[in-house]
């Protein structure tokens, strides 16, 4: 109708702000890898074994030669069973670790995962004769509720090598794991040849005590030595 008002209408505003939750905002990250999250952890169980990866600093170049293995090995072995915490299975990489352990009681991961933190952060700066923190951020935990997520995180610890692109041939697992302990390989262990560092000393894991971890697995299917995280096995 000619001469009708259009009816107002609000507009909105965009206010500038400092800070906040916008893209680049906040302290940088000190990890080679970043992105943890800093929440509260949920609770585990003491039924379930946890995939647990340790990223280190952008100071260190690599964890994975036969010299700084031996190192780090020592310092596992004296961590494998404290606090509740029970170390089962690693593998050591050029930036971080991965392993799996089982907590016996509440709060048992978090103080088992930092006194394995300290003891093999002293004895890599010893190493390097260096000072300064080894691993950077919070590690990542991740609990293992089923024989499926148990031997998927089985195979990606063990043959975390071959996903980095590490060469191990056929037939073989890899020396800088504790893939040499594992039992659950589908050809006779005493067929499964050992790449790399050969450890001798104070074994650095202990026995599952889990169900998950000694049994429930192998539900799925056991193991090949020349799998690889990613393939359809």
């Amino acid at each position: 109708m000619a001469g009708r008002k259009a009816k107002p209408r609000q507009l909105g505003f965009a206010f500038r702000t400092w800070g906040g939750a916008r893209a680049g905002a906040g302290r940088p990250p000190n990890a080679s890898v970043s992105g943890v999250s800093h929440l509260p952890r949920p609770s585990l169980s003491r039924h379930h074994p946890v995939h647990v990866t340790l990223s280190v600093t952008r100071g260190i170049k690599s964890l994975r030669g036969s010299a700084m293995f031996r190192t780090i090995t020592r310092a596992l072995a004296g961590a494998r069973e404290r606090f509740g915490f029970r170390l089962v299975h690693f593998s050591v990489e050029g930036v971080h670790l991965n392993i799996l352990a089982e907590e016996q009681d509440r709060g048992a991961l978090s103080r088992g995962v930092q006194g394995l933190s300290i003891r093999v952060a002293k004895a890599v700066n010893r190493r390097l004769a260096r000072r300064g923190k080894v691993f950077a951020d919070r590690y990542h935990a991740r609990a293992l509720r089923t024989p499926k997520e148990t031997r998927w995180a089985l195979r990606y610890v063990l043959h975390n090598a071959r996903k980095h692109g590490h060469r191990i041939p056929a037939g073989f697992v890899d020396g800088y794991s504790s893939a040499p302990w594992f039992e659950g390989w589908q050809r006779p262990s005493t067929l499964a040849f050992i790449a790399g560092e050969r450890f001798e000393g104070e074994k650095p894991v202990v026995s599952a005590t889990t169900w998950l971890l000694r049994i429930g697995w192998r539900r799925a299917g056991l193991i090949d030595t020349d799998d690889a995280p990613g393939s359809s096995k």
